[in-house]
């Protein structure tokens, strides 16, 4: 293991002096929209150097209003395969417009491997135009994030979306899933709807909506009641809430320590603490507890976006230089391990609404962290193979 590990070293080492002869590219929304996705490509950057000064990564970013500019998105990401040494691109978020920039780029470079983390568009789609795909296991944690409530002593569970979100197969697959675990665990569920922060209501109203609403919910069900909402925009004013009038909070859509937690506690970090996720983990601890939220609020200790830009652009660096194959599963595993010391991962091949597997398309979760509590242990938690057969 010490030699692979000096081979490995002395190879990174002859990267910055000689130069690459391989180019990696990343592609991430902007530290206004996407912060945890950006601050994974730094980390690359960081190990590996940027193109521009003899590395391998090339980051750039697609447009924040990236419906409206889409156009803009695809050529952000084709423009990458223009680079005679490009050798892998990986898009995270896999925004719409992906599948399009993958489809132009495997006409013109089939030799490119195209790699999509957290796409939105149809999962089946991606699939097709991908070498692969990871997004978090919204099967499995279906399960599993009503369990580990139950755990914590919720005897209610309430899912807070609007019918866009709902129209993501995943995202209603998960919803029913967690409806089934909710019945068969003998706890209340209760299908909410909400504002659309993309509708005209805006992000603003849709925000307003869950801090007026959040009282009346604790008084109807009780403060054993859980909460899961399927929007980012939501988080924050859920977790206000919560930390102030009590119900559980198990993990975000896509969970980190930074998703709604500084806004919701007025949480600030100094520029040497963003991207540590450790001291943020720490930060973020203490405030929780000393508002009352101990065992009660949680998430992924690192942030699913800073990991997995990280874990993939590693991943197609282990691939190209030929010490993986682009689907093993252990791989992408280590991959993500590597920038989450302590934390347990899990996940398993997609299958779509019609049986098919497919293998070039990974699920993935991270074990889920307790405030004043600790890690919960749900990725040794088998999740019955009956939640897997719900379409």
């Amino acid at each position: 293991m010490k030699k692979v590990i000096l081979m490995i070293s002395l190879l990174t080492l002859c990267i910055f002096v000689l130069g690459a002869n391989f180019h990696i590219g990343i592609v991430t929304g902007t530290v206004s929209q996407s912060e945890d996705d950006l601050r994974g490509a730094e980390q690359l950057i960081k190990e590996y150097g940027e193109v521009a000064n003899g590395g391998i990564i090339q980051h750039v970013t697609y447009p924040d209003q990236f419906m409206q500019e889409m156009e803009t998105t695809i050529a952000q990401i084709v423009g990458l395969s223009d680079d005679p040494l490009m050798k892998a691109i990986v898009v995270n978020q896999a925004v719409p417009g992906t599948v399009e920039a993958f489809r132009r780029i495997r006409e013109r470079r089939p030799d490119i491997l195209l790699i999509a983390g957290n796409p939105h568009e149809d999962p089946g789609m991606i699939a097709d135009v991908s070498d692969l795909a990871i997004t978090p296991d919204n099967v499995a944690r279906g399960y599993l994030i009503v369990k580990a409530a139950n755990m914590l002593g919720a005897d209610t569970f309430v899912h807070i979306s609007f019918p866009r979100h709902m129209s993501y197969e995943l995202l209603s697959r998960r919803r029913d899933i967690m409806r089934e675990t909710a019945k068969d665990l003998g706890m209340k569920f209760v299908d909410m709807g909400s504002p659309d922060p993309t509708s005209d209501i805006g992000i603003a109203g849709a925000q307003q909506f869950i801090l007026e609403q959040v009282p009346t919910w604790l008084e109807t069900y009780g403060k054993n009641t859980a909460f899961f909402c399927t929007n980012d925009a939501h988080t924050e004013p859920l977790l206000k809430r919560i930390a102030e009038l009590g119900g559980y909070f198990i993990e975000a859509d896509l969970p980190s320590p930074t998703m709604g937690y500084p806004g919701a506690l007025g949480i600030v970090f100094t520029e040497n603490e963003k991207g540590n996720w450790p001291a943020i983990m720490k930060k973020v601890e203490s405030e929780v507890i000393r508002r009352g939220g101990k065992g009660r609020m949680g998430t992924w200790a690192f942030s699913f976006g800073f990991s997995t830009t990280a874990a993939l652009g590693e991943h197609a660096k282990r691939v190209i230089e030929g010490y993986s194959d682009i689907t093993d599963f252990d791989s992408v595993m280590e991959s993500y391990e590597k920038y989450t010391p302590g934390a347990g991962w899990n996940g398993s091949y997609y299958v779509d609404a019609n049986g098919v597997d497919r293998e070039n398309f990974i699920l993935v979760y991270q074990d889920t962290y307790v405030f004043g509590k600790g890690y919960m242990g749900m990725t040794s938690i088998e999740v019955p193979e009956k939640y897997f057969d719900i379409q």
